[in-house]
């Protein structure tokens, strides 16, 4: 079958990730003699670095990783609230939702230590050697994306009026970043610089690295992210707050290291995240599914997978998150499934319909209730502000409200190395849209807290010491027990929409050259829908809605609405962003593919 690019096979490694650079990056560090995991941190720096607009150090990342002699484990790079933040110091504000951008909203900042981690318990270089890249990048320069300089001009006025610290990064001389022209962070590499030269005679590479993870809680960048949190500061509430964020916050709390929440399908085990994230929504997909699917690709094959989205991301919304404990085993298990699964009729459903694992009562926030009853003025896509964007509107974005507040989006990054070690990643948070730059460091704090519920007793109530349930959510497979697929996507709320399409794509159709048809997989024609509440502020949400691509089969889309989807039909290259790379346990072959959409994902690899 045609494809946009070939499916790239080899047998040293495989490198795929949402930009370029950081997939060579990964790439050179592999040639070098690193692992998948040494490439992975590199990687990740460099995403700071080229695609500011969708991820930063003070940002968060989960991790899937499947090391060649041992378990697959989740590293959870997801700070928690702070101390300080509480629901009713929110509400004493007079906020019903926690702001979309600004101090308020700001977690501590999981991704440095998630990737410091990695490095020290998986990786096998010196921290100056994975660094390295990014710094280059930072000092001396890149290219950027097209998206950079849009997102920096939609929040001219903002930066230019109130967060004059990132005019200074992202509009020297006045002109935002330019295709073509180099770009530099100089502040970012002078950060990354101090800190090498701090550590550099902590003792041998370990000792670095926790050298490393200590600055960060107590040193120097420690003390600036505290500054800048008690800075006030304008954010979409469209007045000027500090933030919760401490010292004592920040120096008690690291990244850990747990379980995947897993589902068996047809020979397959998907490893995810748990309910923090919205990771065990994929795999509820899954468990939604009847025994006989019907053709790929029909109508009624779409209609099958909507109808059993909503109804994962129903109980999403009633059960997952940090703030309780989370019936997972039942929400996956086959008999709750089967019941779930007479819910799906002929026609389009418009209800947020969560369902009552054990008997237990389902418990929606008030603003879920009222965006899911229809209440007017909520649209999880047209509202500025809102978070992570759906790409079929690219077109239109980014998106600025009067207060500043504009989209953010993700990263995604997979490794697999000659020994077999494999690794999943999706950085986000810490945009440069999301917090001004602290100018110390050159690089804002995060916004993920806005996914938190001001209301007391949910699962995903804004609770100190507890992680706000992200949308991140890389995703591992395992084909009789071994492991060998690492695949994810930004996206926001419609991560694991595309991801369970292009798992499905890969599980359902003929091999291609005696591998997995990864690049097949991502260019086939995929959608999402937004009948359930966004996970980013202003938290609306969209019934009956269906995006689909132009690419689609007409007479699909005429039976799809013929079912009461209210279908929208975006541009032809609109929906979702893959990444993917693989593993043959009986040959040692790898494979590698990249999404097309956004003409910036690539995959590397010999």
């Amino acid at each position: 079958m045609f494809t946009t690019r070939p499916t790239l096979q080899g047998t040293f490694g495989m490198v795929s990730s949402t930009h370029w650079l950081a997939s060579q990056s990964a790439m050179a560090v592999l040639e070098d003699g690193g692992n998948a995991y040494d490439a992975a941190v590199a990687a990740g720096f460099v995403l700071h670095v080229v695609e500011p607009h969708l991820n930063g150090p003070a940002g968060e990342v989960p991790i899937i990783l499947a090391p060649a002699d041992g378990a697959v484990r989740v590293l959870c790079g997801q700070g928690v609230a702070p101390a300080g933040a509480t629901i009713a110091h929110y509400r004493g504000l007079g906020l019903d939702l926690v702001p979309g951008t600004g101090p308020l909203a700001a977690a501590v900042p999981g991704a440095f230590d998630a990737w410091m981690m990695l490095l020290r318990d998986h990786g096998t270089k010196p921290l100056a050697d994975v660094l390295k890249y990014a710094i280059g990048y930072a000092e001396d320069g890149h290219a950027p994306v097209e998206r950079v300089g849009e997102t920096v001009d939609a929040v001219r006025a903002l930066f230019e009026t109130e967060w004059t610290s990132s005019a200074q990064v992202y509009l020297p001389d006045g002109r935002s970043p330019r295709p073509g022209e180099l770009f530099r962070n100089p502040a970012l590499a002078a950060t990354w610089r101090r800190l090498l030269d701090e550590v550099s005679g902590a003792g041998d590479r370990v000792a670095e690295i926790d050298a490393a993870r200590e600055v960060w809680r107590s040193g120097f960048i420690a003390e600036a992210l505290v500054r800048q949190a008690r800075r006030p500061t304008m954010d979409t509430s469209g007045e000027r707050h500090t933030g919760t964020l401490t010292a004592a916050d920040l120096a008690g709390w690291s990244a850990t290291y747990e379980a995947p929440a897993t589902y068996d399908w047809r020979g397959w085990t998907l490893c995810k995240a748990g309910p923090w994230s919205q990771g065990p929504v994929l795999l509820q997909q899954l468990a939604l599914l009847p025994p006989e699917l019907p053709r790929y690709g029909s109508a009624e094959y779409v209609h099958l997978l909507v109808e059993g989205c909503k109804l994962a991301m129903a109980d999403r919304e009633a059960w997952y998150g940090d703030a309780a404990e989370v019936p997972l085993d039942e929400l996956l298990s086959e008999p709750y499934n089967a019941a779930r699964r007479a819910f799906v009729g002929d026609k389009a459903s418009y209800e947020l319909r969560p369902g009552s694992p054990g008997g237990r009562d389902p418990r929606l926030s008030g603003h879920a209730r009222a965006v899911a009853t229809g209440e007017p003025g909520f649209d999880a896509l047209a509202a500025p502000g809102a978070g992570e964007p759906t790409m079929a509107r690219a077109a239109a974005e980014p998106e600025v409200a009067s207060d500043g507040g504009t989209r953010g989006d993700t990263c995604h990054l997979d490794v697999v190395d000659r020994w077999g070690n494999m690794v999943a990643a999706t950085p986000s948070g810490g945009w440069l849209q999301s917090n001004p730059v602290v100018p110390e460091l050159g690089f804002p704090l995060g916004t993920r807290l806005q996914m938190a519920w001001l209301e007391e007793g949910l699962p995903n109530s804004l609770t100190p010491g507890r992680r706000p349930r992200t949308t991140l959510t890389p995703s591992l497979a395992l084909r009789d027990g071994v492991p060998v697929m690492a695949f994810g996507t930004p996206g926001g709320d419609q991560q694991d929409q595309w991801q369970t399409h292009f798992f499905l794509s890969v599980a359902l159709r003929p091999q291609v050259r005696g591998g997995l048809d990864l690049q097949g997989a991502i260019d086939a024609p995929n959608w999402h829908n937004d009948s359930f509440p966004s996970s980013f502020h202003p938290r609306g949400m969209r019934p009956g809605s269906l995006t689909v691509e132009s690419r689609t089969d007409e007479m699909v889309v005429e039976e799809l609405r013929r079912r009461g989807h209210d279908v929208t039909v975006a541009e032809s290259w609109s929906e979702g962003r893959l990444c993917a790379v693989a593993r043959n346990p009986a040959t040692g072959v790898l494979s590698a593919g990249a999404n097309p959409r956004g003409m910036q994902g690539y995959a590397v690899g010999r």
